[in-house]
């Protein structure tokens, strides 16, 4: 039987974590995803933590109900005000952004750095 490698998505992968900017980078990364910066040799004990994560998940009301007779231009307007706002109210509460899906967003308090 073929053993999986360890960065496969078969196998679990473990991860490190980058002490500059906090991102999230596959054990087989040299240097961070984000920001460039060296990782440590080791992979990061916070790996093994456990912790108390928030998720927030947040959209903009009605914003499907306007979108379906708007111009896709006025719509684009929209998120691109839109996004760079919530993007700094979470920043500025600690938060990360996972993801903008459309006019929602996917934030989440405690990861990878725990606020406690």
């Amino acid at each position: 039987m073929r053993e999986e490698p360890s960065d496969s998505p078969v196998a679990p992968a473990r991860s490190r974590f980058c002490s500059v900017c906090g991102e999230q980078s596959p054990s087989r990364a040299r240097f961070c995803w984000n920001c460039g910066s060296p990782l440590p040799e080791s992979l990061d004990a916070r790996d093994d933590e456990r912790r108390l994560v928030t998720v927030l998940f947040c959209d903009l009301v009605g914003f499907t109900a306007r979108s379906d007779g708007a111009d896709p231009e006025d719509v684009r307007g929209t998120l691109r005000a839109f996004h760079p706002l919530v993007q700094r109210e979470i920043d500025a509460h600690g938060g990360v952004v996972n993801q903008f899906v459309g006019d929602g967003v996917l934030a989440l308090f405690g990861s990878p750095v725990a606020h406690e």
